[in-house]
């Protein structure tokens, strides 16, 4: 099974990656987040990978961090909740903050995640709360932790701001990647946004 790549970044869309290995080009499925900390293409890439093997097909999933690929395995081990649902998941919030909303059984932050009604937070929550208390935390490895004032920003604004940006139509990573533009422009101008500002640079991102 492959557990890692690591080579060049050949092409990079929205959930898919290429990432050359030798002349031999890998396509990688990703979270949305994942994918807006890669590298431009052209530049070497790093991925924690999952491969997931079928009869018709061999798929890769790859993540930042490892602890982002082991609660993807998790959230794949409660009912209703396959891969799809998992990356879609792992898109709309980070690490931390997933692992936080399930411990703490946030019902309001895990229904407003792409796909999640209440049934299945209810299931990720009686599921997983005591299994992901350790991801919480991360370790060295991988992609560079996010700052934590990102996590802050992300918790309150930034999460209204792409609910309501989904709300007007757009995918909820096409939200994400706009609103991670405006972040990474000025982290600090962003993290004293109010939602509606937010909402307004990301459309502008957008346009």
């Amino acid at each position: 099974m492959i557990a890692t790549l690591r080579g060049i970044l050949a092409h990079k869309q929205p959930g898919l990656v290429v990432v050359d290995v030798h002349g031999v080009g890998y396509e990688v499925l990703v979270p949305a987040r994942t994918g807006d900390r890669l590298p431009v293409v052209g530049e070497e890439v790093f991925l924690f990978i999952q491969t997931n093997v079928r009869e018709d097909a061999i798929t890769l999933y790859g993540f930042g961090e490892q602890e982002e690929k082991e609660l993807f395995l998790l959230l794949n081990t409660v009912s209703g909740v396959g891969p799809k649902l998992a990356l879609a998941i792992l898109s709309g919030m980070g690490t931390r903050e997933l692992c936080q909303a399930i411990s703490g059984r946030d019902m309001t932050r895990l229904t407003a995640l792409s796909g999640v009604g209440k049934k299945t937070a209810q299931r990720l929550c009686m599921e997983l709360a005591d299994k992901v208390a350790a991801l919480a935390v991360p370790v060295a490895g991988g992609m560079a932790a996010e700052p934590a004032a990102a996590v802050v920003v992300e918790g309150a604004s930034m999460e209204d701001a792409a609910s309501a940006l989904v709300n007007l139509g757009y995918p909820q990573a096409t939200a994400w990647q706009a609103l991670r533009s405006v972040q990474q422009r000025d982290p600090e101008a962003a993290a004293a946004m109010r939602v509606e500002e937010l909402i307004r640079e990301a459309l502008r991102a957008l346009a």
